[in-house]
């Protein structure tokens, strides 16, 4: 769900300036859902321009407290919001910990990583939202440990059925600071991606799970 509608414009612009959305019709990439796509979205490039990533840790920052009381832990999903989340928590000067697709195989074995008492609340931080998997398996992760999950804020969502879905199902509150509907009028205004590939993403986002390139 989006928030605010101004800074889901704002955050779509500072992607498409930073080149964090890849394109690639021809030779689609493969996400790990197994699903082809003409479109990857790296906000993980955001980190290295300050001036980015301080928009979007203070946009994250801000929502959380319109949204959310005081008092709660923020947690990243590993490993794309490690350094997102560690920046709104920075900003929220709140704890932070980080959450591993699955627990380590040597050492302790954690799947958390920071100071974590089970009498708290977390919010999830998350870069990227697309069938959801991997977020929430995060927020599985964390409710075995029997903390309260608030909720999650992402940097950008992709909108899909399925992930509703599964949020759904899970229980689990969902914002974004952007989504591929705000990306593609922006990147339509801007003329920052080609009208033919204007096309091939609107249609790809109609049926992801089946889509082939041409």
């Amino acid at each position: 769900m989006i928030y605010d509608q101004e800074t889901a414009k704002q955050t779509a612009i500072s992607l498409l300036q930073i080149k964090a959305i890849k394109l690639n019709p021809k030779n689609p990439f493969t996400w790990a859902s197994g699903w082809k796509s003409p479109i990857y979205c790296d906000n993980r490039i955001a980190l290295s321009y300050p001036k980015t990533r301080s928009f979007l840790a203070q946009k994250i920052a801000e929502q959380t407290q319109k949204i959310y009381d005081e008092g709660f832990v923020v947690a990243g999903v590993a490993t794309g919001a490690i350094g997102i989340g560690m920046l709104v928590a920075d900003v929220l000067n709140a704890p932070f910990i980080y959450v591993r697709p699955e627990p380590k195989s040597h050492g302790r074995q954690s799947q958390i990583e920071g100071q974590l008492d089970p009498d708290k609340k977390v919010l999830v931080i998350e870069d990227l939202i697309s069938t959801g998997k991997s977020s929430l398996n995060a927020v599985k992760a964390l409710r075995k440990e029997g903390v309260k999950v608030l909720g999650m804020l992402g940097l950008f969502d992709y909108g899909f059925d399925l992930a509703v879905e599964n949020f759904k199902a899970e229980k689990v509150q969902l914002h974004t600071l952007s989504d591929y509907h705000h990306l593609i009028i922006e990147a339509e205004k801007s003329n920052s991606i080609k009208a033919e590939e204007i096309s091939v993403l609107k249609s790809w986002r109609t049926s992801p799970s089946e889509w082939q390139p041409a």
